[in-house]
């Protein structure tokens, strides 16, 4: 195993440890916390078609996010992990039956319609771990990685606590990296989007 994989283990195990201390009235804090970071994004106001998640495992819960952008209104869209370990983004409607994965994590039906990765305008990401130079650490499947290897267009915003900052997260090459982390504290503009 190489180095940087051992290293990622081993942070991810410590910050996912970490949020999980959180309690639950912790966690709806920072969740409520969280929309004063998001409508200061650039370009919040203008966007119509955001990506969300349904949180799992202590991650920033995105129930407050969905009523408001529901009330704006814009146009949902949640993560279906597709075949080939990738994933496509479904329309999410208020009524919507979601079926759970095969990590037991509610999604779309694959009947809704999908939305191209690049016509979205924002895709809010859940984030185990993450540092100012955009580095995310996820939860080790390389699913969101896969999927927005090589895509411009979407703001890339992760969702985390505060308590989830280090330093600098270990990258390899297939790593995507953030324009954003938006936090119970703030929001953050990463520093750059590659460490040359």
């Amino acid at each position: 195993m190489a180095d940087i994989q051992r290293k990622k283990i081993h942070l991810r195990s410590a910050l996912r440890q970490r949020r999980n201390t959180l309690l639950p009235t912790q966690q709806l804090v920072a969740a409520q916390a969280v929309i004063n970071a998001i409508v200061a994004l650039p370009n919040w106001e203008s966007a119509q078609s955001i990506a969300l998640y349904l949180a799992a495992d202590g991650e920033i819960s995105t129930c407050a996010l969905e009523a408001l952008a529901r009330g704006i209104p814009k146009k949902l869209f949640l993560p279906r992990i597709t075949a080939a370990n990738g994933l496509c983004f479904t329309r999410w409607h208020a009524d919507a039956f979601l079926l759970p994965n095969r990590y037991n994590i509610p999604e779309p039906a694959e009947s809704e319609v999908h939305c191209p990765v690049s016509d979205l305008d924002i895709i809010f990401i859940p984030t185990v771990g993450w540092d100012q130079y955009g580095g995310r650490l996820g939860m080790g499947g390389g699913f969101y990685d896969r999927t927005l290897s090589g895509i411009s267009g979407p703001l890339l915003v992760g969702l985390a606590h505060e308590n989830q900052r280090v330093a600098e997260i270990p990258l390899e090459t297939w790593d995507i990296v953030l324009d954003y982390v938006a936090t119970d504290i703030g929001l953050y503009r990463c520093q750059t989007r590659s460490r040359c």
